[in-house]
């Protein structure tokens, strides 16, 4: 079994990481330059610094892939605190809707709050092109939310117009997207802290990551680059391309609905892991890696769920899927624990490459008195009994004791909506 680890890269050391953070920030230089790169950079024109210090009270809309949220959050003594909150189904995922409707019904839900604030955050959790405006414009939606007409609409605009027909007046409304969100969120929950910079981090179904740029390197920006001051960059980092990947991920990858697309997402994220080290399983078992007994029972198993794993990860000897494989061989037994672990392992260090890579190119971080906030969302991340103690180790072996680069994993109550809340203060 570790011949084959090997030979599938996943005999991880810190020349591996070094290569593999050098690559993410030549990709990430790359993006915000304009050029062709595997992470689009997207500017979300919201500066942690424009906040202002004075904070009224801001409607919340949290569109998600499941639920629809609604809130009233106040900044009363600078604390965020939720005064109203409402949860809905999100719109379009109980049959087709037309844009239309859309909009009309989220201003029909928004109408309780009539009076309360004139300002809005959207949080919208689908990929959208942000404007300099801080409206967003739909690039497409999940394929369980169906509004027909939506893509390439404003988000801001439209909605602003149909609570105007219901006689509410709208000053501004600010769109954003989860992870900007839990950026923003930590920064609410923990602005009495000294950081040095801030990031947000989501690592559950899939996996993204934004940080705090200087305007002068966004180069493909008209608007930012000659702008004094920062913005947050949406990394988008899923669709990063550039991770050393094997047959078994190539092979994993064409079985997928979207072969060739969110390749980084595809090596670390919770959606994947069950079908993805399914294959690496089945790869290891051509090798020879396995028993015959061990073989045979895997040629019953069509499929491999995320929690599944984790089962096994906590009781090797259970009563679980995996745990089933190896029964009454230890052999088998430990060869199947060190291939989990080593598929771990690299899911691990490609997490931290993710992180390292926002902290040396930005310089931040330096300073153990001043780390760097990273605001982590995502069942996987805190879930996953094996990559999040992985992820934590790597962060003080390669980060802070070889790069002398210093961070804190915070997990902010109520991120999503209380960042939302900040960026709804913009003007």
């Amino acid at each position: 079994m570790k011949e084959f680890i090997k030979q599938n890269g996943m005999l991880i050391d810190f020349a591996y990481f070094e290569e593999n953070l050098d690559m993410f920030i030549n990709e990430m230089e790359k993006g915000l330059a304009g050029e062709n790169s595997s992470l689009k950079m997207l500017p979300t024109y919201i500066s942690i610094d424009d906040i202002p210090e004075k904070r009224d009270s801001v409607i919340v809309i949290d569109a998600g892939g499941t639920n629809l949220r609604i809130a009233l959050v106040n900044f009363d003594y600078s604390a965020p605190s939720i005064s109203y909150f409402m949860r809905y189904p999100m719109l379009g995922t109980k049959g087709p809707i037309t844009k239309d409707e859309f909009f009309s019904t989220l201003a029909e839900y928004l109408v309780p709050l009539t009076g309360k604030s004139k300002k809005i955050g959207f949080c919208f959790s689908f990929p959208a092109d942000i404007v300099p405006n801080r409206d967003g414009r739909v690039i497409y939606l999940s394929k369980e939310v169906k509004i027909d007409g939506i893509e390439n609409s404003l988000l801001g605009e439209p909605l602003k117009n149909s609570l105007a027909e219901k006689g509410f007046d709208i000053e501004n409304i600010v769109i954003l997207n989860d992870t900007v969100a839990s950026l923003l969120g930590a920064k609410a929950v923990y602005g009495s802290r000294v950081f040095d910079s801030y990031t947000g981090f989501i690592l559950g179904t899939g996996t993204n990551s934004c940080y705090i740029e200087n305007n002068f390197n966004i180069l493909k920006s008209e608007y930012l680059k000659n702008k004094p001051g920062n913005c947050i960059i949406n990394i988008e980092s899923a669709g990063y391309a550039k991770a050393p990947r094997t047959p078994v991920d190539d092979s994993f990858d064409s079985l997928t609905e979207k072969p060739g697309e969110q390749l980084f997402e595809k090596m670390i994220s919770g959606a994947y892991q069950g079908g993805l080290l399914l294959e690496f399983i089945r790869a290891a078992v051509a090798n020879g890696c396995f028993s015959k007994s061990f073989e045979e029972k895997l040629a019953a198993v069509s499929s491999l769920e995320s929690k599944e794993i984790d089962d096994f990860c906590y009781y090797p000897y259970g009563d679980n899927k995996l745990a089933h494989l190896s029964k009454d061989n230890e052999k088998d037994l430990v060869s199947l624990y060190e291939l989990v672990d080593a598929f771990f392992e690299r899911a691990a260090v490609l997490s931290v490459v993710n992180l390292a890579a926002i902290l040396k190119k930005t310089g931040t971080g330096k300073n153990p008195c001043r780390p760097v906030c990273i605001s982590a969302e995502g069942s996987t991340f805190y879930k996953c009994k094996l990559l999040n103690e992985k992820i934590n180790y790597y962060m003080i072996e390669f980060v802070r004791r070889r790069l002398g680069m210093y961070c804190e994993f915070v997990k902010a109550e109520n991120s999503t909506l209380y960042g939302t809340a900040l960026a709804g203060l913009l003007d």
